[in-house]
C-alpha cells in the first residue's frame, strides 16, 4: 500500500517556522562560556607546569655536553646519537628486560591474589569477617622501612637475598590497599548473579573466575597499572637485593650511572647520555598508560561513585 503525501491529496500544510535561539537562550551560553574560561586557563596553566619537565628532559636528551642545562625547549644542535651511545656504554637492554620482567610478574601476581582475597571478603559470611578486614586495613599504616630489615633476614635465612625473587615473590600474598579497591567492586556485583551460578552447579572459584572477574575488569586494569609503575620505579628494593651489574632494574642502572659519570665521581659530566636513558625508561610507562587509559579512567570513576 502506497502513502499520499498531504500535498499530492490537496490538503494544505501549515507552514512551520524553522526554531531559533531565542537572545535569552544565547546569552546564557556565552555567558556560560565566560564562567568556564577561568578554569579552562588554570587547567592549561597546570597542564604546562607538569609537562614542563618532560620536555625538558627530551631537550636535554637531544642536546651535546655542554648545552644540557642551558635550559633552552629547542637544542641548537640535535645530537641523535646520545641515544645509540647510551646502549653502547650501559647494559640497557638487560637493564629494561629485568624491570620489564619483574614489573609483569609482579603486577599479574598481586592483582590475582588480591582479587581472590577481596572476593572472600565481599561475597562470603563468616564470624569476625570485619574485624580481619580492618586489620588487613591496618597493615597499610604500617612504614616500609619497619618491615624492611625482618623481610630481608627472612630473605637472606632462605639464601635468595641476591636474587631477584624478593622483588616480585611477596606479591603472592596481595596488597592491603588492592583487596580494598577490588572488595568494593565485587560488593557491588548483584549476589543474584552468585546465587544463579550456585544453582547451575558451580562451585566458589569458577563463580569468581567466570562472573567476579569480568565484571571486576576495570578494577583488575587499575590495578595492574599501579602495580607496574610501582616496580617499574622502585629504586629501594633492588637497591637491597640486587648486587650483580646485569641484574639491575632501570631505576638502579641509572642510579649507578649517575654515579659513574658525575664530575664529583671522577667521570666526565656526560649526562646527555643519561637523560636519553630517562626517556628511554619513561617509554612503558606511556604506552601503557596509552592502552588502559580507558579501562583507568572508569575504574577510577566508578570507585568514587560507589565511595
Amino acid at each position: 500500500m502506497t502513502s499520499i503525501s498531504p500535498e499530492r491529496a490537496g490538503v494544505p500544510t501549515p507552514d512551520i517556522p524553522p526554531v531559533t535561539l531565542g537572545p535569552e537562550r544565547s546569552g546564557w551560553r556565552r555567558l556560560s562560556v565566560i564562567k568556564q574560561l577561568p578554569f579552562v586557563v588554570l587547567l592549561a596553566a597546570f597542564s604546562i607546569l607538569f609537562i614542563y619537565p618532560f620536555l625538558w628532559l627530551i631537550s636535554a636528551s637531544l642536546k651535546t655536553r655542554g648545552e644540557v642545562f642551558d635550559n633552552k625547549l629547542i637544542p641548537s644542535t640535535f645530537a641523535f646519537h646520545n641515544y645509540v651511545k647510551i646502549w653502547q656504554v650501559a647494559p640497557v637492554l638487560s637493564w629494561f628486560a629485568n624491570s620489564m620482567y619483574i614489573s609483569i610478574l609482579a603486577a599479574l601476581l598481586v592483582t590475582f591474589a588480591s582479587a581472590l582475597t577481596a572476593f572472600a571478603f565481599a561475597y562470603f559470611r563468616f564470624p569476625f569477617r570485619n574485624l580481619l578486614f580492618g586489620c588487613v586495613l591496618g597493615t597499610m599504616m604500617l612504614p616500609g622501612v619497619v618491615t624492611m630489615i625482618p623481610v630481608y633476614l627472612i630473605w637472606h635465612h632462605i639464601g635468595l637475598s641476591s636474587s631477584q625473587i624478593p622483588l616480585w615473590a611477596p606479591n603472592l600474598f596481595g596488597s592491603a590497599f588492592y583487596i580494598f579497591l577490588q572488595r568494593q567492586f565485587f560488593m557491588g556485583i548483584p549476589r543474584t548473579y552468585f546465587e544463579a551460578a550456585r544453582m547451575d552447579g558451580d562451585n566458589y572459584f569458577s563463580m569468581f573466575w567466570r562472573i567476579a572477574l569480568p565484571l571486576a575488569k576495570p578494577a583488575l586494569i587499575v590495578t595492574f597499572l599501579f602495580e607496574f609503575k610501582a616496580k617499574w620505579n622502585d629504586l629501594m628494593t633492588p637497591l637491597i637485593y640486587l648486587h650483580g651489574y646485569h641484574q639491575y632494574t632501570i631505576p638502579l642502572g641509572l642510579y649507578d650511572l649517575l654515579g659513574v659519570y658525575s664530575p664529583s665521581a671522577g667521570g666526565s659530566g656526560d649526562y646527555e647520555w643519561i637523560m636519553a636513558a630517562f626517556v628511554i625508561s619513561t617509554a612503558p610507562l606511556l604506552l601503557i598508560f596509552a592502552f588502559g587509559q580507558r579501562y583507568f579512567v572508569r575504574g577510577i570513576t566508578l570507585q568514587g561513585y560507589k565511595g
